[in-house]
């Protein structure tokens, strides 16, 4: 069997799906590897790697694609590439099919298999797969170091020989993978943490790290939604969580926000009033721009500033640590195609809850 990996094309995607270090395990598996020619440049790994450990390298992706039984990327195919997938093909990525329904059309009339990256259920046994972790521990801490390159004053406190310099007042709106990764390297800077989620199990991590964990009076509602993700609330918790984040908006230097729900739209937590009482020179930073942002001033992929503070949409968080994200993408492709069971006993097993979780196409349907 033929694994195909093309370079990624969306725009400034620095990743690639698989690294020389995961091509040497998938040929011990049995597979035979083709990479398009310089894939793996922008983040690090040159075409001497790969061939050092028996990747094949293609002149073009249409090669890639035309020749490969099992494609891996890391972005959902765009329509160019879509049309290259051949038929009966298995793509392995990230798909999104909630909002990528006509993609999974075109590619269901194809007959392809498609496992979704972002479907692999989050269960233990399946936490070496869990790409979607293992992007948002880097996209928190890349939050924090954005915030910290555009916010005009130290995160630590100090005393100066000019008088004593507070430290920075972060808050992190959701206490998910993200949140908590980014309250780590935001205690790490030296400032003082604030974090809140609705569900009220995320306490004992946010402490854990350092953070102080902020609490609304709703003892009977919790927002766990199931499979570490969040559920809608109630009307009344929602102004109360409203109200908490105008008091908090006045008095901290940087709001990095990380609520998402599956399936929906980012909600909006940060309004344009509460933006204007933040002092001059704060930062938000809303890791929720590619849904619709958590902030309703947020524009995807962009930096904006409003009343002098400082707005960042930006997407592509991961793909700016492309070296380290890539080796921990390609890590979760790797166990994957081991629980497919490799070349010997390759299958995909629908009793088998992570490759039944993560399968989105088959056979048409």
């Amino acid at each position: 069997m033929i694994i195909g990996v093309p370079k990624e094309i969306f725009p400034e995607e620095q990743r690639v799906a698989l690294v020389p270090r995961g091509a040497e395990a998938l040929r011990k598996m049995g597979f035979e590897i083709i990479i398009e020619s310089s894939a793996g440049e922008s983040a690090d790994y040159s075409n001497a790697k790969y061939e050092e450990v028996g990747v094949k390298l293609a002149k073009d992706a249409k090669e890639v694609w035309a020749s490969s039984d099992i494609i891996l990327k890391v972005r959902e195919p765009l329509d160019s590439e879509a049309d290259m997938m051949k038929d009966g093909g298995t793509l392995i990525s990230f798909f999104w099919p909630a909002k990528n329904g006509e993609l999974l059309e075109r590619l269901n009339a194809k007959n392809v298999t498609a496992l979704a990256m972002d479907c692999i259920p989050r269960v233990t046994r399946a936490q070496k797969m869990d790409a979607v972790s293992s992007m948002g521990n880097i996209a928190g801490y890349r939050a924090v170091i954005e915030a910290a390159n555009e916010f005009p004053h130290f995160f630590t406190g100090q005393i100066t020989a000019a008088g004593k310099i507070d430290p920075a007042k972060v808050l992190i709106i959701g206490g998910g993978v993200a949140g908590l990764a980014a309250v780590g390297a935001a205690k790490g800077l030296g400032a003082i943490v604030r974090a809140f989620d609705t569900r009220l199990a995320v306490r004992e991590q946010v402490e854990s790290l350092g953070g102080e964990f902020l609490e609304l009076d709703f003892p009977d509602e919790d927002g766990d939604g199931g499979g570490g993700y969040a559920k809608t609330m109630s009307d009344d918790f929602i102004k109360a969580e409203m109200k908490l984040f105008a008091e908090q908006a006045i008095d901290v230097d940087i709001i990095i926000t990380t609520a998402l729900i599956p399936g929906k739209k980012a909600p909006k937590l940060i309004t344009s009033g509460m933006v204007e009482s933040m002092r001059e020179g704060s930062v938000i930073v809303d890791l929720a721009a590619e849904q619709g942002g958590n902030c309703s001033l947020t524009k995807p992929n962009k930096k904006v500033v409003h009343h002098g503070v400082t707005i960042l949409g930006y997407t592509d968080l991961p793909s700016r640590m492309a070296a380290l994200s890539s080796r921990l993408y390609s890590a979760g492709i790797v166990h994957l195609i081991e629980e497919l069971g490799g070349t010997e006993k390759y299958n995909v097993d629908l009793e088998n809850e992570v490759i039944r979780g993560a399968l989105i196409l088959q056979n048409g349907s």
